[in-house]
């Protein structure tokens, strides 16, 4: 995945394109590794059997995923792209692989390098149809050195 998305904030879009319960926390418009953004995850009393329960619940998270041996959130900066090659092997994403912990990262449009002036130039790329793409993605939770529970993805 790219190093910087738009994050869908508009709680009808999560709610009806996604089919989840949005979040309550507000979150950021354009997210960048280490940066609080959102995702969308099964919740974990969906097996409940209770009709009342969502299925899928947006949660608030840092972008970058934050295994639960990381020291400190910096790790987050590293760790925003895992490649299927060696997602089972990486010490930063086989935890969240091998327990399924996937999710959807809701984005309006993800922004790119065009190199094609010799220059880095930021070009947004999204759907033609203007609607918003999910991506794939890992999720996790780590302990804050406050002793805080934090999500990330």
């Amino acid at each position: 995945m790219c190093a910087h998305y738009e994050n869908i904030r508009d709680p009808r879009v999560i709610r009806d394109h996604f089919k989840a319960q949005p979040t309550q926390v507000p979150v950021r418009a354009d997210v960048w590794p280490g940066y609080l953004g959102s995702f969308i995850m099964r919740s974990p009393q969906a097996d409940y059997g209770d009709e009342a329960v969502a299925e899928r619940v947006e949660v608030p998270g840092v972008f970058g995923l934050l295994p639960h041996w990381a020291k400190d959130d910096k790790l987050s900066r590293h760790t925003y792209n895992a490649r299927s090659e060696t997602v089972a092997e990486k010490p930063s994403f086989r935890d969240s692989w091998r327990k399924a912990r996937h999710c959807i990262i809701p984005a309006a449009a993800i922004w790119e390098p065009d190199w094609g002036s010799g220059k880095a130039v930021a070009m947004r790329i999204g759907r033609a149809d203007g609607q918003p793409m999910g991506i794939a993605g890992l999720w996790d939770q780590w302990r804050n050195p406050k002793g805080e529970w934090i999500y990330s993805c």
